[in-house]
């Protein structure tokens, strides 16, 4: 009885090694990129969303001027079109960046009610703090958007 379980034994420890031995490792995942389809699709809202906050330079002069109404009417205007251009944008981002980009948008949009409060309490200092932080909220979003590569700039030349 000893000597069958020792054949026994040997039998099964072969035949798990053969197991081990035969199966394929685990691939190693590349992380996903981003194809030069998905640059060019991401890259149509980038002049837009760049026109806009460049028009957000607007703004600190009409604090200044403590001119709510016309800060409310830019909030809601241009700075709304702009937040729209970034929920479009997100959409196409690969979906790590996806998390990050809808945070910065969400930031973004705090920071506008914040700054409509502001006008509506006619406080400058409060609109001028959110004016800045939802700036660094659009430059952030900027910075996880995917540039061209030089060979898709070079192809569309």
């Amino acid at each position: 009885m000893a000597r069958y379980r020792s054949i026994l034994s040997l039998i099964l420890i072969i035949v798990a090694t053969l197991i081990v031995s035969c199966s394929s490792p685990t691939a190693f995942k590349q992380p996903p990129t981003y194809t030069d389809a998905q640059i060019q699709q991401i890259q149509q809202y980038v002049p837009e969303i760049v026109a806009l906050r460049d028009r957000m330079n607007e703004i600190p002069a009409l604090i200044q001027r403590r001119d709510w109404i016309g800060v409310n009417n830019f909030v809601h205007g241009p700075l709304g079109e702009l937040r729209l251009q970034l929920t479009y944008a997100t959409r196409h981002l690969l979906p790590d960046d996806q998390k990050q980009a809808r945070q910065a948008t969400r930031e973004f949009f705090d920071h506008l009610v914040n700054i409509t409060e502001a006008a509506g309490t006619n406080n400058p200092q409060v609109a001028k703090l959110n004016y800045q932080a939802a700036l660094k909220d659009i430059n952030n979003f900027l910075q996880l958007v995917p540039q061209p590569s030089p060979q898709s700039l070079e192809n569309e030349a």
